[in-house]
């Protein structure tokens, strides 16, 4: 269905590319995720998508997933509690490989350090109180190195503001939250405290945000600070096991390891300090990056403890400035340090079959330390050829380094050196010692004004992720060394944006080849010899159908297939969809603004079929849900507001995939679920 909608809105859209102009104004939408300044979109040569604050305040959400999922290409697969799987112009990544294919931020600053990427790390951005959340679709601009392959998702936290706002939140299963942001003419203080006891048994979590700005400026030298702080203490409820699980009421409010949990701290600090030359502009930003997280992994056998953390101190540093009459640059360097460590460790013996017993022995797995660093120089340039023409160009270097120090003894043997059964252990350690990695980034584009309210464009970029410490020294079996290269991603974009009376779009096409693909293979090395293709088409479109009613459509038709030819089970791959990857996802919202005073929407959201394994044997049929949302100005200064997710109780799931040991497993869906609110402000 959601493919038929798609076609007949693009067939719409092409129809009316040489229609007259609109006179209606067009609203300037300013993002900082391209350029890590804050630029209008329509500036940018390339596919960005925004949720501003009165988006994100309607949505109220609890999980992250529930406001990206209003943007085309973004597919985010929800876990237990705050847990995700990310997809921006990709299948849903997981496992080796799948970690740092997309580069999130906060503030412009990535949450983590290259190398060092965590499958879940929004759950550590301020998404709560953000006054905007950016995403840049596809291979990322010279600005942005390792990781920015599939795409960027920058956090925005909130601004100064001498407005105090509270707001306190209720709903079903015990939840609890209250938004705090208050402030003065140059400092500000943002907090959220969320409580919340879980749709399912034991899988409730509390979770504390905190986030302060202080700006600072006097003649041609601004400087603005930020913090953030985040806590999170997770009970997590595992998948449920068998085919169309997700069906049974009763199975899907189970836990079947009631003994997980999740616990994450995180500090972050910078200062952008901006100082004007002339017409030109020199930006340096410093920043310190504090994380640590211990969590049981549930989905392993013998529920190992993870223990992870990392401090790392960097700088931003970023020329802007105009070369001549149109042309403007923006040269720079980014660099960072980071001291790592990682601990896997048992405290039980291992249950099972007899070579499960054998091979994963209790005590210490991994015990490792890393230090790393990395510099990249880059340089963009952006050229106004002539008043409908404009061109851009991007180049980056980037050189990352790894000392590794194995604090354990070497080989796949237990902590003691003890040779385990049937060959040796489970988990391998490789002997201390050093890997580099250096790689090119670039990006070419152009951009075309066909009419007043229409653009057209086209751009070019190769991306790179270099392996992370864990793909290199987190190894399994018989490997005792790696020899990862990074993968790389050539990407190629046509791109169409217009308004036409009450319509305005977005509709982009896509092609992605991505090379040196990470994976664990079958003899459960780590190897990066995997080539896969992307390619869809995206469109966002909106339509203001009177002054009251507005239509709204994210539409994704998407194809990820393995390109290389690996036989598991005696299956040839090539040509096969990539596991957990719909060929068409989106919604559809229609939303009621009668007066200032009120409003009212209502979202269809859809999920399209996809492939549980690569060798497309099992599948999961896809859902569509209904969401309702609503909002109420009881006086200027009080407002209520409401949400209902998964308004006819569908039953669904969230995320599938297929396992040979346990065959179909799901993370069940959420049933019908309300939550009431109300805000206050003076």
């Amino acid at each position: 269905m959601l493919k038929k909608y798609t076609f007949i809105a693009s067939a719409l859209l092409c129809a009316q590319i040489t229609t007259a102009s609109s006179q209606n104004p067009e609203i300037t939408e300013v993002v900082s995720v391209a350029t890590r300044a804050e630029t209008a979109v329509s500036d940018i040569i390339g596919s960005v998508a925004l949720l501003d604050e009165g988006t994100l305040n309607l949505v109220s959400h609890s999980h992250i997933q529930e406001s990206l999922s209003r943007l085309a290409g973004v597919n985010l697969h929800r876990g237990n509690g705050q847990e995700y799987l990310p997809a921006v112009r990709s299948p849903v990544l997981t496992g080796a490989g799948g970690c740092g294919g997309f580069l999130m931020a906060e503030d412009g600053i990535p949450l983590r350090a290259a190398g060092f990427c965590n499958i879940n790390e929004l759950f550590e951005a301020h998404t709560e109180m953000a006054q905007r959340i950016e995403v840049l679709r596809g291979t990322g601009t010279a600005l942005y190195g390792s990781n920015a392959m599939h795409g960027i998702i920058n956090v925005v936290t909130p601004g100064i503001s001498d407005q105090r706002r509270l707001a306190l939140e209720v709903g079903a299963d015990d939840y609890r939250r209250l938004k705090l942001h208050a402030g003065t003419d140059n400092l500000s203080v943002a907090a959220s405290l969320t409580h919340d006891g879980g749709y399912r048994d034991q899988s409730g979590f509390d979770q504390q945000k905190v986030s302060l700005r202080h700006s600072y400026a006097e003649n041609d030298l601004t400087i603005d600070t930020g913090m953030t702080l985040t806590n999170l203490n997770q009970e997590t409820a595992g998948f449920i096991v068998g085919l169309n699980a997700y069906e049974d009421r009763a199975q899907i409010k189970g836990n079947l390891n009631p003994e997980a949990y999740r616990d994450v701290k995180s500090a972050r600090v910078w200062s952008r300090v901006s100082r004007t030359l002339g017409d030109n502009r020199l930006v340096i930003t410093p920043y310190l990056r504090d994380t640590k997280m211990d969590f049981l992994q549930h989905f392993l056998p013998g529920d190992p403890l993870e223990e992870n953390g990392q401090q790392s101190a960097g700088v931003q540093l970023g020329y802007y400035g105009e070369l001549s009459d149109g042309i403007n640059l923006i040269a720079g360097i980014d660099a960072e340090l980071t001291d790592a460590y990682l601990k896997q460790s048992q405290d039980s013996p291992t249950q099972g079959s007899p070579f499960l017993q054998a091979t994963i022995p209790v005590g210490m797995h991994y015990d490792y330390q890393v230090d790393a660093s990395m510099v990249a120089p880059f340089i963009n340039l952006d050229w106004g050829y002539s008043q409908r023409l404009k061109l851009n160009a991007g180049l980056r270097f980037e050189s990352v380094r790894y000392d590794y120090n194995n604090n354990m003894l070497a080989g796949r043997t237990a902590e003691d050196g003890t040779e385990c059964g049937f060959g040796g252990c489970r988990y391998s350690r490789p002997e201390s010692g050093k890997n580099s990695f250096d790689n090119w980034s670039s990006n070419l584009g152009a951009s075309y004004v066909l009419s007043s309210n229409q653009d057209i464009y086209m751009r070019l970029a190769k991306g790179f992720r270099a392996p992370q410490a864990a793909e290199l020294y987190r190894l399994q079996r018989a490997q005792q060394i790696t020899d990862l290269e990074s993968e790389s991603i050539d990407s190629i974009e046509l791109g169409l944006t217009g308004r036409y009376q009450q319509v305005s779009y977005k509709l982009a096409f896509y092609h992605m080849e991505k090379d040196q693909v990470i994976f664990r293979d079958s003899d459960f090395f780590n190897v990066s010899d995997g080539n896969t293709e992307h390619q869809g088409v995206e469109l966002e479109l909106d339509y203001r159908i009177n002054q009251a009613l507005t239509a709204s459509l994210s539409a994704t038709q998407a194809r990820h297939t393995y390109l290389d030819s690996s036989l598991l089970d005696g299956v040839d791959i090539r040509g096969n969809d990539i596991d957990t990857a719909p060929r068409s996802f989106g919604s559809v919202r229609l939303a009621w603004t009668p007066n200032e005073s009120q409003s009212l929407e209502l979202e269809w959201q859809s999920m399209g079929s996809y492939y549980l394994d690569p060798e497309n044997l099992h599948s999961y049929q896809g859902h569509d849900l209904m969401h309702l949302r609503g909002s109420l100005n009881l006086s200027p200064a009080m407002r209520l507001f409401a949400n209902i997710s998964n308004l006819t109780d569908k039953r669904y799931a969230e995320r599938a995939d297929y396992t040979g040991f346990t065959q179909e497993r799901y993370f069940p869906g959420m049933p019908r679920t309300a939550r009431i609110g109300i805000e206050m402000l003076w």
